[in-house]
């Protein structure tokens, strides 16, 4: 597994850095950095459950959305805590250990090879709870096939279906193709949805899609796509938390989503039979940003 990270190619920039010396595009080297564990209670509901889904935030990403909430952490120079392989396995355990429905990897691409090496771990020592894989979208499907048996249910974005709105906002004109190539290969590995007897959520795919002011042509694309393509065999997430903060250089993207335009994307989603979930308005704000301090990341017990 470390040899991947000497020709870095684990997303779909595919740099090619030796990350055991130098960083790569996505601002990662070889040691793992994350900015907090918890129990997490704002993802979609058979994933939160009553007691929260056990999340781990992991830091810098490839894509580098130019509205990303999650900013701090997330760019190259991203803040956050290295941790082992052991003391993320121990994360993982003291997650369950708190009563989290499931593992929840976010943004977690870059580190694949090490998060494959904590979770045997992990599970050599009971971890026994789903794990949930939670996307940009923009992924690699070789990638994705080395987390075959390790991951139970993939929460993928699927951003834009405009290339000119992908690449004038995540600087990625590949975003459609590369994320419906990864989105498909998802549900492959994972099939339809499967519940347990509590309604929790055990294997599946849920698709999410952001609303964006002004995009709601693009939003209307995407849900037929994802309609056309993969029908009842996915979840949809149709989300309109949409915060903008620091957004001066990019004026047209600083106000929320209306009701209306949450409506009529709701009312389309509708139409084409597909299943999932709604927000509520309330979703809008700043405070479901969690604080990026290194809670709840542990060191080994093992």
């Amino acid at each position: 597994m470390t040899a991947l990270l000497k020709n870095c190619k684990l997303c779909p920039r595919a740099c090619g850095a030796d990350r055991t010396r130098v960083r790569g595009l996505c601002g990662a080297n070889d040691q793992i950095e994350a900015a907090r564990a918890s129990l997490h209670q704002w993802e979609e509901p058979p994933i939160s459950g009553t007691r929260g889904s056990g999340t781990v935030f992991f830091s810098h990403c490839s894509l580098g959305c130019v509205f990303c909430q999650n900013r701090q952490i997330s760019r190259r120079d991203g803040i956050g805590k290295p941790i082992s392989v052991q003391d993320l396995a121990q994360t993982f355990l003291s997650l369950a250990q708190s009563g989290a429905h499931n593992i929840n990897l976010v943004t977690g691409a870059h580190y694949v090879p090490q998060i494959i090496q904590a979770l045997s771990l992990a599970r050599k020592h009971g971890l026994q709870i789903p794990v949930v894989y939670n996307s940009s979208g923009y992924e690699c499907v070789e990638t994705l096939r080395l987390l075959r048996g390790y991951v139970d249910i993939y929460l993928p974005d699927y951003k834009y279906y405009s290339s000119y709105y992908a690449a004038r906002y995540s600087h990625a004109e590949d975003y459609r193709e590369v994320a419906v190539a990864a989105i498909t290969e998802m549900v492959r590995q994972t099939g339809a949805p499967q519940y347990d007897a509590n309604g929790l959520l055990i294997r599946g795919t849920v698709i999410r899609h952001l609303m964006l002011p002004g995009l709601a042509g693009d939003t209307a694309q995407v849900l037929r796509d994802i309609a056309d393509r993969f029908g009842d065999t996915v979840l949809v997430s149709l989300m309109r938390q949409y915060t903008p903060f620091d957004m001066q250089d990019w004026p047209e993207l600083d106000r929320t989503i209306t009701d209306d335009e949450y409506a009529d994307a709701c009312e389309l989603f509708q139409s084409l039979g597909l299943a999932g979930f709604f927000q509520q308005a309330g979703s809008i704000s700043e405070s479901f940003i969690p604080a990026f301090d290194g809670t709840g990341l542990e060191e080994c017990k093992l």
